[in-house]
C-alpha cells in the first residue's frame, strides 16, 4: 500500500517535504523546503533529514520559494542524484534562489565559526557547499504544465498552474499500487484568486488522496480593491508624514505584484511624488524572468505588459530605482523622505531590510508595511504582533515607525478559496492538511467537515498516512 511520511510543514508554514513510498515508484520527495522562523533558527549545523537522501529516487518540486526547495542542496550533498521535476519557469528561478541562499548561509555559518573559535570549540563542518547547488541544477527536469510525463513503471506525473507565484504547481502523480490506479494530487501552495497578475489555480476533480496547504485555513483576505484602497491611504498619509516607507518583500511572487500595483496607482494619479527604489538585486534578477514570462500570466487590466513596449522593469513605473549594489543600498540612507523602499527578506530575517530597519524604524515620520504572511518566531512576525523594541546587529532599537498590515496582497488563498477547491474533487478522496499554523489547519478541518462532510487529516511531523 502506498504511504506518505511528512518530515515538514506539518503543523507549521515552513519545511515542506513529504515522503512518498509506493513499490512502483520507490521513494519519491514531494518538496525538500527550508524552515524559517523558531525552528530554523539553528540551521547552521542542525542535522536536515530523517530519512536517507541516498534512497530517495526522484523529487517532485511544485515551485521555487525556499521554504519548498532551500534544503535541495543538502539533499544533493548526502548523497541524493536522482532527478527533480519542476516546471519550466521553477527551473529558471531555482538558480537565482538557491545561489542567493548559498550566500547567506554561508555568512551565518562563518559568523558561527568565528564564535565557536573565540571560545575554542571546533569549527562546524558545511552542510553543503556551492558544488552541491550546481549539481541540483544539472538534476532539474523541466516539464510543462499540463504536459505528462513517465516516471518509473506506468506512473505518470503532470503539472497544473498553481497561481501563487511564477512557475508554481498542483502536482498530480497517477501510479499503480498492487494492481490499483491511485492518483495523489499535491497542492502546493495555492494562489489567491483574487489578484492581477497570477492565473487562477486550477481545479481538479478526480484522486485519491489530496495534500493540501493550510497557510490561511483560518482567514479571509480583504478584497484586492479594499486593499489597494487601503495601499493608497497608507501611502498618501506617509507622504504626509514626511518621513520613508519601508516594504519588506519576498523576491518571488510578491515584489511583482507590488510593483504592478504600484504602477497602476501612479498610472491612475493616485501616486504621491513617492521615488520607488527596488533595493534586492535578487528581486532584480527574478523580476526580469517574470517579464520573461507576462504574456501567460493574467494581463487581464495589465494589458500594456503584454505587449513587450512595457515590461515591470521597463517604462512602467517613470520613479523606479534599481539599487544592485551594497553602495546602491547604502545611498538611500542619506534619503530623509520621499524613498519607498521595497528589500528582503520578506519576513526581516536578514537581508538588505534590516538595515533599513537600523536607519528608519525608531523615527516615527516612517512607515513599515507588511504585505506578506510573517511565520511564527521571526523579526517581522514580532512587529506584526506589536513589539515596542527589537534588537539588531546586537543592538536595541526603539520601535517608533508606524507598522501597517495589508493582508490582501497575500499569494496564498484564503479560507474560503481553499474549502472550494478541495470541494471540487468528485472522487471523495482522502484530505490532509499541511503547511499550516495549528489553529488554521483546525479551522479548515472544522469548515470543511460542517460544510462538505469531508474530513480531514491533520498530521504531525514524522506522521505517515497509508493510501
Amino acid at each position: 500500500m502506498a504511504k506518505i511520511t511528512f518530515h515538514g510543514a506539518a503543523q507549521e508554514v515552513t519545511g515542506s517535504c513529504h515522503l512518498l513510498s509506493t513499490p512502483a515508484l520507490g521513494e519519491v520527495l514531494l518538496d525538500c523546503g527550508m524552515l524559517q522562523g523558531m525552528r530554523g533558527k539553528h540551521k547552521v549545523s542542525k542535522k536536515q533529514f530523517n530519512f536517507n537522501p541516498r534512497s530517495i529516487d526522484a523529487v517532485i518540486l511544485s515551485h521555487a520559494h525556499l521554504d519548498h526547495s532551500g534544503r535541495l542542496p543538502s539533499l544533493v550533498h548526502d548523497g541524493f542524484e536522482g532527478p527533480i521535476y519542476c516546471t519550466e519557469a521553477t527551473s529558471q528561478l531555482l538558480p537565482v534562489m538557491l545561489l542567493d541562499a548559498l550566500g547567506l548561509y554561508e555568512n551565518d555559518l562563518m559568523r558561527e565559526n568565528r564564535r565557536l573559535m573565540r571560545k575554542g570549540k571546533p569549527e562546524i563542518e558545511p552542510l553543503y557547499s556551492k558544488a552541491d547547488v550546481l549539481k541540483v541544477f544539472d538534476l532539474l527536469k523541466p516539464i510543462a504544465y499540463r504536459e505528462k510525463k513517465q516516471l518509473g513503471d506506468g506512473a505518470l506525473l503532470c503539472f497544473y498552474d498553481a497561481g501563487h507565484i511564477l512557475g508554481s504547481a498542483i502536482v498530480e502523480l497517477k501510479f499503480d499500487d498492487e494492481g490499483l490506479q491511485k492518483t495523489l494530487v499535491f497542492s502546493g501552495d495555492l494562489g489567491n484568486k483574487d489578484t492581477l497578475l497570477m492565473n487562477d489555480p486550477t481545479l481538479l476533480q478526480h484522486a485519491d488522496i489530496v495534500l493540501m496547504e493550510g497557510t490561511y485555513g483560518d482567514r479571509e483576505h480583504k478584497s484586492l480593491g479594499d486593499t489597494l484602497t487601503q495601499f493608497k491611504e497608507v501611502l498618501h498619509q506617509a507622504f504626509e508624514n514626511g518621513g520613508n516607507v519601508m516594504i519588506p518583500a519576498f523576491a518571488v511572487g510578491r515584489t511583482q505584484e507590488l510593483l504592478l500595483y504600484l504602477g497602476k496607482l501612479q498610472m491612475a494619479g493616485e501616486l504621491d511624488n513617492w521615488q520607488i527604489f527596488l533595493d534586492s538585486p535578487m528581486a532584480i534578477e527574478v523580476t526580469q524572468i517574470y517579464d520573461q514570462w507576462l504574456p501567460t500570466l493574467d494581463c487581464e487590466g495589465v494589458k500594456p505588459l503584454c505587449t513587450g513596449e512595457q515590461t515591470l522593469l521597463k517604462n512602467f513605473l517613470s520613479t523606479l530605482h534599481l539599487m544592485v549594489s551594497a553602495e546602491d543600498s547604502m545611498s538611500i540612507n542619506k534619503i530623509s523622505k520621499g524613498a519607498l523602499i521595497i528589500a528582503g527578506s520578506g519576513m526581516c530575517t536578514g537581508g538588505r531590510i534590516t538595515h533599513h530597519f537600523k536607519h528608519r524604524i525608531w523615527d516615527s515620520r516612517n512607515t513599515l508595511i507588511f504585505v506578506g504572511f510573517q511565520a511564527y518566531g521571526t523579526l517581522g512576525r514580532i512587529l506584526v504582533e506589536g513589539a515596542q523594541h527589537i534588537k539588531l546587529f546586537g543592538d536595541d532599537f526603539i520601535v517608533k515607525a508606524n507598522v501597517e498590515t495589508l493582508g490582501g496582497f497575500s499569494a496564498h488563498a484564503g479560507q474560503r478559496e481553499l474549502i472550494n477547491w478541495v470541494a471540487n474533487f468528485k472522487s471523495f478522496p482522502k484530505v490532509v492538511l499541511v503547511h499550516g499554523e495549528p489553529d488554521a489547519l483546525t479551522a479548515l478541518s472544522e469548515k470543511l467537515l460542517h460544510e462538505h462532510n469531508i474530513k480531514a487529516e491533520i498530521p504531525i511531523l514524522g506522521q505517515s498516512i497509508e493510501f
